[in-house]
């Protein structure tokens, strides 16, 4: 009975690892066999007998009857004396089978079993969510909040498997208590050692393109294809959509009436500005359209260095580069080019690099960072607004006005 003991005291352990009980037999004999080398050197003579249905386990050692005194191996051999303890009637070169009892193993080797036994388990459990998530890359999954930390927060299935969603997969703006449903795609599955690690991921541009298929059915039938899709997460994202089928407006269905196909979407991704665009193989119209809101003149393509040179009116030029530059720079990633914002009809203007004596360098770069590379695009603007949009501090876009007045003044 204490073999039996030993295997119903990991019952729990197989419940709530959901390994069936024939494979933990199969784990349970490989450990015994383990333990038996190392106890007697060898495990070819014993016959260990499992039962999966009761989950008995019995041990067995076969020896040979020999005389007294004349035993050359102890886990081979028994003396004629004590084989007829066992049963009167044995004589010399018959074969003797004998129960070996946990007890009989001695204390440290049933600890060693134990903990080799838990090791196996584990290793196994492991394994089968190493092999149950490794092809799951990419697909839309659901976890529920077990374990908040600074860098990650840890999650569990259903089934009880780990999930780990880093800081830097995170939307900036998620806030997850305990218990929560959080949403995600799988974005990395890996072994470190023996333990599975799988990576979630809610700021890669997989997870929006899931969510369009699990949102608007066109896409899940295929009727709609996502070209391509870029992402600033939590910002703004731009989605390049196309369909085979000419009755169908790919953009209206996405978006829906008043937005109301997407907006579930923007919801999830915590109110990130979602562009949908229709995709075309004219480079022009898809660079023109990847721009949008801004109205574009004229550009000109250089396919051999992957730049657009993008010719606008000043007032469009803001709208092209958007809040912080996320317009401009999704736009680069959708298309594939480096874009660059001109504009057109400007008048008596001054390049910003003009004023290098007075204004330092790198506030200069910050202003050309968000598209405001002369004086006048920055004098047209409320100063507020220039704060907003570059960060820089009052006292500085105070000074650079300043500078840029006394130039027109004179």
């Amino acid at each position: 009975m204490e073999n039996l003991a030993l295997i119903e005291s990991f019952s729990e352990f197989k419940d709530e690892k959901l390994i069936d009980r024939v494979t933990l037999m199969a784990i349970l004999e490989e450990v015994f066999r383990n333990t038996l080398k190392r106890k007697f050197g060898s495990d070819e003579n014993f016959d260990i007998i499992i039962n999966p249905d009761k989950g008995d386990l019995e041990i067995w050692r076969n020896r040979i009857v020999v005389k007294d005194g004349e035993v050359e191996d102890a886990n081979q051999e028994i003396e004629l004396s004590e084989a007829q303890k066992i049963e009167p009637d044995f004589e010399v070169g018959e074969d003797v089978s004998e129960e070996v009892k946990l007890v009989d193993l001695g204390r440290r080797s049933v600890q060693t079993l134990r903990q080799n036994l838990v090791s196996k388990i584990f290793e196994h459990d492991s394994t089968n969510t190493f092999n149950q998530f490794k092809d799951r890359t990419g697909e839309l999954f659901t976890a529920e909040v077990h374990h908040i930390r600074n860098r990650e927060v840890i999650l569990l299935d259903d089934h009880g498997n780990e999930l780990i969603l880093p800081k830097d997969r995170q939307i900036p703006n998620d806030f997850f208590r305990k218990g929560d449903n959080v949403r995600g795609v799988i974005d990395i599955v890996e072994l470190r050692g023996n333990k599975p690690r799988i990576i979630l991921s809610r700021t890669s541009p997989v997870f929006l393109e899931k969510l369009f298929e699990q949102e608007i059915p066109e896409v899940f039938d295929g009727l709609i294809t996502i070209k391509k899709a870029v992402r600033i997460p939590g910002e703004k994202a731009k989605v390049a959509v196309d369909s085979y089928d000419d009755r169908i407006d790919p953009v209206g269905a996405c978006v829906g009436m008043k937005g109301s196909r997407i907006h579930s979407i923007v919801r999830e991704l915590g109110n990130e500005n979602i562009d949908v665009i229709n995709y075309t193989n004219n480079l022009q119209l898809f660079v023109t359209r990847a721009l949008s809101p801004a109205k574009i003149n004229s550009l000109k393509i250089d396919e051999d260095t992957k730049r657009v040179q993008v010719f606008l009116n000043p007032d469009q030029v803001s709208k092209a580069i958007g809040r912080g530059g996320h317009n401009i720079r999704l736009a680069g990633k959708l298309t594939g080019y480096e874009i660059d914002v001109y504009r057109e009809g400007v008048e008596e203007d001054v390049e910003l690099t003009e004023f290098t004596d007075e204004i330092d360098a790198w506030v200069i770069e910050e202003f050309k960072k968000v598209g405001l590379d002369t004086a006048k695009s920055i004098l047209e603007l409320d100063p507020k607004d220039l704060i907003k949009r570059t960060d820089l501090e009052e006292e500085t876009v105070s000074e650079v006005i300043r500078i840029l007045k006394e130039e027109f003044e004179k």
